[in-house]
Order: C-alpha cells, then structure tokens, then sequence
C-alpha cells in the first residue's frame, strides 16, 4: 500500500492528524475541507521550561520504561505468545483490552524517540512488535483475547468475532489504539513493520464491517477508532479508513445496542448533552470533529458545539475533570458535581483535552484553550505523580481524613498509565498553532520553537516562569517579515472562571494584563480572547506580556449542590486544595473568613517547587464540656495537581464559607 510522504517524521504526536488535515485537500480530489488551523508538531517545540520540564523528563526516565515492565510483568506480551499457538486449555484472563496497553506504551515511546533518539528503546519495541506480528491472523485480524483461545475466548468476546463489538468485546478500540501506536512508530523511525500489522487489522475490519453484502452493521463499544482511522486514512491515501470512521459514527442510534452508557440512545447529530461513559463520549467527539474536517460536515460541528456548550456550563468541575459518577464512569445529570464521589477519571481529562484542542483548531476561538489549559494543570496532571512512577484514575475533589487514597504504580485496568505515557511526551505540541500569517500563541512556558509562517522560517523564543508567574518574553530570535502574532489572554485573568456561568469570581477583583512590543504598549480589543499583533517583525523583537496573577475566590453555580456555601481558590491556571499534611486541623471542620484574604510564599524545595497560598480561617470542634470551641488557625494550600505526595490523609478543594455548607 502506498504511504504518502507528507509532513513524513515531523512527529505531530498524538495531533499527528490535525496539521495533516488542512493539507488533506492537497491529495484527495473530493476533499475540500481540513481544519483551517495547523498546530505546530512538537517536535519543532524544544522545552525548556522547568515546570514542564521535569513532568517531561520524568515521562522519559520512569514513566514509559514503568509502562513497558508493567506489561511484561502483567502478561501482556505473554497474550501475544499464546495467541501464536491457540490452545483449548488457556484461561483467557484480565482484561479484553489488555493488548492496548501495549500499543499506547509504544505510542508514548515513539514520541519520545522522535526528540530523544535511543536505539535501545528502538530495539526494544522491534522485539515486542515480533510477538505481535506472530499474533496476527491469515486476514488481519488481531486480537488475542479471543485468538488465544477460540473455543473459550474471555469472557467479553462472544462467541463470534463482532458479535459483542458494541458491548465489552473491544474490538474496534484494540483497533484505534493499535492504529495511533503503529503510525506514531512509522513517524519516529519510517520503519512499516508495526503499520503493516495495524493496516491488516483495519483491512479486515473495513472487509467485514458495513452495509454492503456479507458485511455486519456494527458500532464500537467503546470509541477511539474513529479518530485513528481518520489518521490512518491521512497516512495512506485511502478513502476507506475515512469512510468508516464516518460509518461508526453515522450508524450510532440505529444498532440493536441503543443505550446512554455509549452514546448510542440516539443518532449522534440528535445528541444535545454529554451522556454516559465520559472517555467513550470525549473520545467520540474528538472523532467527530476529525470527521467533520475531512468531510467538511458542518452538521458534525454543530452537534459538538452543542455538546461543548452542555459541558461547559453544567457538568465540567472546576479542576476540568469530568464524569461525576463511579458507576459507569459517567457523566451525571446537569449540575451533579459531587466532591468526595467524583470520578474525574484521567483518561476523561486527557480527551477533554483532545475535544477542546480539535474546537479551537476548527473554530480558532481561545475560550476551548481556557478549558484545555485548566483541564491540563490541574485534573490531567494531578493523575501522574511528580516522579512518574505512581497513577491516579479516578481524581476526587474531597477525601475524608481517614481514607486510604494513594497513586499506584498500576492497575488490573490500565488504561490510565497508558494513556499517561503516550499523552505528556505529546505536551509541547499544544503551544503554538499557525493559520496562513497568524501565529498563535496557546500556552506560556519556556521554549524555543521553530514555524513556517507564509513560507518563512521563523524562531520565537518564549521564557516564563508559568504557572508561578505572569510575566513572559517571547522574543524573534530567527527570521523577519509580516505576519500576526495572536496572544492569548486566559479568562482566569479576564474574570473568567471558564466559558459560561458554571463558576464565577467571588471576589470583587479586576486583574490587569498589558502587552508590550520592544517596550511599547499594545492596545487594542481583544478578538475570541486573543490580542492581535500583526507588523513586520524582525529579528530581535521582543514581545513582553504580563498577566496580573492574583489569588482568587471561586463559587460554583447555585444549582451544584454540593459546593453550596463553599469556595474554591485558584491563582492563574492553578486550582488549589487544602491537605492535611500541611493543616493542623480537621479540613473538614473549617470555616474560611467570609473576605478572605491570601499570602503566596514560593517553595522551590517542595513537591518539585511550588506556590503555597495561606489564609486565615477558623477550626470547629467540641470541647469536653459539649460545647462548639472556635480556633483560629492558619490555613495553607497547594495546587490540587501536587496533593497525595506525602503520605495518606484529607484534602478539600472546595472549602466551607458558610455555615449554609455545613447542611450539604
């Protein structure tokens, strides 16, 4: 099969797809749609920053290597060998998507090579991708926990290959993860040999699957297919792998399985509000609006704005987790944002990213980075520990002082470690995006990054000490010539919790932010939360932006009832929490002051260097006479992502006010 050599190992990581789509027109006739905005891969994005830094270095020495020893020490790979000999008498065990921890590893170390070269790794993965070829069926097909043994496959199969697709079988989301592995392994080494695998595999899915004579109309249980086969079909040339992925979608509402828990109870272009199982929905979206940009489907787009906009104003949490219910890991009713019962799985956080990144890139508005940003610092973040090494999956926002909540270093379902090892290597390329001559500038840390703006060459160089501080540089380092640079101004610094009226300041403040252009200040309205800079720049310009980073005081919408007579407190991107290991008291039992005032003291020897935030407040008890006793204490907090760091104890995001709390 012809492989296009297009944008061939720039390594656009786990957006290999978006910049591949606006040139997707260039290549097949009856496509004149893409995303009309490119993200800059991030392999043209060389990190310097130190926040980010560390969270990358410790993805590259602890998390992806941990991954890998998971997986053998787990049997993951040991399911491929056994599927080269199928054998009556082996229990098929564990998971059904067990291979898929396999693939999203591979993912993640493929990013990796694609800026820390190491031919280690490299042979490493080749020896791996040898059991899963051996594993492989005359037609392509590739899933082995039915191959191992197909008189008694495990126990989500079903009998029949397909027959259980839409339920727990995993099938077609083996499929999705094996595609986004194999391409992400071509991209860093232009080596076929995991590509042909997963080719074969989409081969016999596309031979089987469908209206035509002989084929099954069949949906996935759980999505994430839709997006790779988007991306395969950008890889290829071939209509087919696009063509199905629109027939996942288009065929939602209309199987047998009509059911909310996978968003399949309706038609997708009916669906007004995210429902269900929060990753198979977010995963679904992002899918959708892959779509969407090849096909030029405006009926798509309009649907997921509808979505969005649900989210956004009734079922997001403050930290950008989402899915409020441990049952089903699903999203709750309007306005159901329970604390201690939050699920906020991690997964869910890293394809909120993924929706919220697809929206901006279609519709070039900040507001979708507003979301993707506090999703990333804080309940994306929080899921990973600061060495790598240990894992949340779900991400609570209360935790009784006596509870037993610590990471892992895994888990039986694995997804989330996973998904952590192929998502942060990806981190650098969400910071730039270009459109014609208009650069955008997304994300603040230190960096220096290498575009093509109209044909140019041009290198900016961003310094920040983010998220601690407002104030960055970003300076033309290489190059000249007339274009825009578009500077996004958060909404935590525009008094905006996040788009629409779920959360609001409570606090009366009016943060400041200026921009300056070789010392001179830049006026102007802001356009979709962007200041617009368009001049002929040159080298040596430099760009100085400053934006006001005040402790802030949150409340949520009325109708949240568990955060009634509560606030939250954030600085910049950062929603912060109280811990017990820093308190004194019981969290539990605390009042803050109704005009509460707050002390920023920087740590830089504490939990990778952070910010605390102190404040006074009171602690309620009884003394032994029966009576309530009021105690004035000093209240300390520290950004939610860095809780759980020092052993076993409470924490509280969102802290009582008002005596009001008290009766929720």
């Amino acid at each position: 099969m012809r492989i296009t050599s297009i944008r061939k190992r720039t390594g656009v990581a786990m957006m290999l797809l978006l910049p591949m789509l606006a040139v997707a027109q260039k290549r097949q006739q009856p496509l004149d749609a893409g995303y009309p905005i490119d993200p800059v891969p991030f392999t043209s994005v060389k990190v310097t920053d130190n926040f980010w830094g560390q969270r990358l270095k410790a993805s590259r020495e602890v998390t992806v290597p941990l991954a890998f020893s998971k997986c053998e020490e787990t049997g993951r790979y040991d399911n491929f060998v056994k599927a080269t000999m199928p054998c009556d008498t082996f229990h098929v065990g564990g998971f059904s998507f067990d291979d898929t921890d396999v693939y999203k590893t591979i993912e993640g170390a493929s990013y990796l090579l694609q800026t820390f070269p190491d031919k280690r790794m490299e042979q490493y993965i080749d020896s791996v991708l040898l059991l899963v070829k051996a594993a492989q069926e005359p037609d392509g097909y590739l899933y082995t926990a039915r191959t191992m043994n197909p008189k008694h496959p495990h126990a989500w199969s079903g009998k029949e290959r397909w027959s259980e697709v839409e339920n727990l079988s995993h099938e077609f989301y083996n499929l999705g993860h094996m595609v986004e592995g194999a391409i992400a392994y071509w991209q860093a080494t232009g080596k076929r040999n995991f590509l042909d695998i997963a080719i074969r595999y989409a081969d016999c899915v596309c031979r089987e699957i469908g209206e035509g004579e002989g084929q099954l109309v069949r949906i996935p249980g759980h999505q994430i297919a839709e997006m790779a086969l988007a991306k395969l079909y950008l890889v290829t040339g071939d209509r087919k792998y696009l063509n199905q992925a629109k027939f996942f979608l288009d065929k939602r509402g209309y199987t047998p399985r009509k059911d909310i828990y996978l968003q399949s109870h309706q038609p997708i272009l009916e669906q007004k509000e995210a429902v269900g199982h929060a990753v198979r929905a977010v995963y679904m979206y992002a899918g959708m609006a892959d779509v969407a940009a090849l096909t030029g489907d405006a009926s798509y787009i309009q649907a997921i704005d509808t979505i969005w906009e649900n989210i956004v104003n009734k079922k997001i949490y403050i930290t950008g987790g989402i899915g409020a219910r441990h049952q089903g890991e699903a999203f709750g009713d309007n306005y159901e944002l329970p604390n201690a019962s939050a699920y906020c799985e991690t997964c869910a956080a890293i394809g909120n990213v993924y929706v919220n990144h697809r929206l901006f890139l279609l519709h070039g508005d900040a507001k979708y980075y507003d979301v993707l940003e506090r999703t990333l610092y804080n309940g994306l973040i929080s899921g990973v520990s600061l060495d790598g090494g240990s894992f949340f999956y779900p991400n609570p926002l209360s935790v009784a002082g006596n509870a037993d909540y610590t990471r892992k270093p895994w888990f039986g379902c694995a997804c989330c470690p996973s998904n952590i090892s192929r998502f942060i290597p990806s981190l650098p390329g969400y910071v730039y995006a270009v459109k014609d001559n208009q650069v955008y500038v997304n994300l603040f840390m230190s960096n220096r990054v290498e575009l093509k703006v109209n044909r140019r060459n041009i290198v900016l160089e961003q310094e920040a000490d983010y998220p601690w501080n407002g104030d960055i540089r970003l300076k033309v380092a290489k190059g000249s010539g007339e274009f825009a640079m578009n500077i996004r101004i958060p909404g935590w610094v525009r008094n905006e919790v996040l788009p629409g009226d779920l959360y609001t300041y409570d606090d009366g403040l009016q943060p400041s932010y200026s921009v300056r252009v070789n010392g001179e200040t830049v006026q102007g309205e802001l356009q979709k939360g962007y200041l617009n800079i368009a001049r002929k720049w040159k080298k040596g310009d430099v760009v100085e932006i400053s934006l006001e980073m005040l402790p802030r005081v949150v409340k949520a919408h009325q109708r949240v009832v568990a955060d009634r007579g509560r606030v939250a407190v954030e600085r910049g991107p950062l929603v912060y929490c109280a811990e017990w290991s820093d308190n004194d008291c019981d969290l539990r039992s605390l009042l803050l002051n109704r005009k509460p005032s707050f002390t920023v003291e920087a740590k830089p020897d504490m939990l990778c260097g952070i910010h605390q935030i102190v404040t006074d407040a009171q602690s309620l008890s009884y003394g032994d006479d029966g009576k309530l006793k009021v105690r004035d204490v000093k209240l300390t907090l520290i950004p939610y992502y860095a809780w759980a760091h020092r052993g076993k104890g409470g924490m509280e995001v969102w802290l009582p006010i008002s005596f009001t709390s008290l009766a929720y």
